[in-house]
């Protein structure tokens, strides 16, 4: 899993669920749990809440992370039409 979130494209996002997916194991939760215990050594700020909202706590830190990424964003988070990433190809 966490080999997949470091293959997210800079300026790209998956969301929790997205990833579950592509991994065809799991759910949300599942992967929330992973990234809560070992994801700070990884680009844990491209993995979003399917909505788009950062991850919480980390809020700032991640926008900031986002805005020097040309990450599209909105009023509340990323802009999840434009920044998913279809988990195909690499960086």
């Amino acid at each position: 899993m966490i080999d997949l979130v470091d293959t997210i494209p800079s300026g790209r996002v998956l969301s929790y669920g997205d990833i579950a997916e592509l991994l065809e194991y799991g759910g949300a939760r599942q992967v929330g749990q992973v990234m809560s215990r070992y994801g700070s050594a990884t680009n844990w700020w491209r993995v979003v809440r399917a909505d788009g909202r950062l991850p919480q706590g980390h809020e700032v830190e991640a926008r900031q992370r986002h805005v020097a990424e040309g990450t599209p964003l909105t009023r509340t988070g990323i802009d999840m039409r434009r920044a998913r990433w279809d988990g195909v190809g690499g960086p």
